[in-house]
Formats: C-alpha cells, structure tokens, sequence
C-alpha cells in the first residue's frame, strides 16, 4: 500500500470516530483539508478574506452533518460538496443585501484589503492595478481547467501550498503531484502566460522542489 492509498484509508477512520462525535479526530481532517477547500474557495470567489470565511462556514457545517457522510463515501468529494452548499448560500444572501444597497461587491479580489497591503509594501497605484489586473487574468484561466489541474494550481499558486502539504491535502502521491502540476501548467499556458502573472515554469518548479529538499 503506497503512501496516498494509506491517507485514504486513514481518512476513513478519521470520519468514522468524527461520526462518533470525536472532535479531535474532526480536527485533524480539518488539518489534512483546510488549504485545499480555501484553494477551492478562494478560486470561487477571488477574495481571499471571504475564502476563509467561507472555509471556516464549511467545516462548521460539516461538524453538524458529518453524521449523513455514507460509510466508505469520498469524505474530500463530501467536503467538496459542503463548500460548494456554504459558497453558493453566502452568494446568495450577498446578492439579496446588494439588491437592498447595503453592501459593494467585488467580483475578483478585495480592492481595500490589497490597497492596504500594497501600501504595506510600497506599491504605487499604477503597480496595484497592474497586480490586480494579472490576479484577475490568473483566476479567469485557471477556472477554465478541469478539476485535477484546478485544484493543484490553485493549492500551489493562491494558496501558497508547498509540495508536501498539496500532495498531503490531496492524497496524491508526489510523482502524481509533479505530473499533475506539470500538465496543469501547460494547460494554463493555452489561456495566459503563466509567466507574466508570477508564476514559475514547470521544470523551474521541479528545480527549485528538489533544491529545497536536497
């Protein structure tokens, strides 16, 4: 049994003491998770901020209703599907409070909250808007992949997810990992540049991988 397949099994034993009420067995599937419904969620709504309040709503609901998840079910499909249910909820409830004038939304980023950190980091305004025009071209590509390179990319490139923690959050093992990310980037390649939005090449990222682990 290789190193993804043991994750999974262990996953599964996670879910059944959670089913039982086990907290700190919940908490340790929120370990092994947690990045990647953010990824998922950050690449939903393209504001960091709300992202994590979103996956914060996600495991709070999955606590209440982990006791529906069918025995032997995909508990990352579950997940998933939770994250999905929260972000499509908060949508909603925010389209009916812009509808009443009460609140501006920002489709793609928090203009404030990147404002805020571009002072923090000395960007001019003409900088900002060039780092929100390429964050916004990045989110619209990366949407257009299927699932298994959207969801590696957006662990590695929104989420900040070092190899480890992206194979460990996917149960992958890190040859699929190296493959995955590889393909996914030539397969963004065919929307954007991945260059000109930060973003490193495939054989720079198996370089600077095995430096890193040398």
């Amino acid at each position: 049994m290789n190193g993804s397949e043991r994750l999974i099994e262990t996953d599964q034993v996670l879910v059944e003491l959670s089913r039982q009420g086990d907290r700190r067995a919940f908490d340790e599937i929120v370990r092994r998770t947690g990045k990647w419904i953010y990824a998922r969620l950050y690449l939903e709504t393209g504001n960091p901020e709300l992202a994590e309040d979103l996956t914060q709503d996600t495991y709070l609901l999955a606590w209440r209703c982990i006791g529906k998840l069918s025995q032997g079910a995909s508990m990352r499909g579950w997940l998933a599907s939770v994250a999905n249910r929260v972000a499509v909820d908060a949508a909603r409830r925010r389209h009916r409070i812009k509808r009443g004038g009460f609140l501006r939304i920002v489709p793609l980023g928090n203009a404030e909250s990147e404002s805020a950190a571009a002072r923090d980091k000395g960007l001019s305004p003409s900088e900002l808007a060039e780092r929100q025009e390429q964050a916004a071209r990045l989110l619209l590509a990366m949407r257009q992949l299927p699932e298994e390179y959207r969801q590696v990319l957006a662990l590695r490139y929104l989420a900040g997810a070092d190899y480890n923690t992206i194979a460990r959050q996917l149960a992958v093992s890190n040859g699929s990992l190296r493959g995955l990310l590889a393909r996914g980037l030539d397969t963004l390649r065919q929307y954007i540049d991945p260059e000109s939005c930060g973003i490193e090449t495939a054989d720079q990222e198996v370089d600077n991988n095995d430096a890193a682990h040398s």
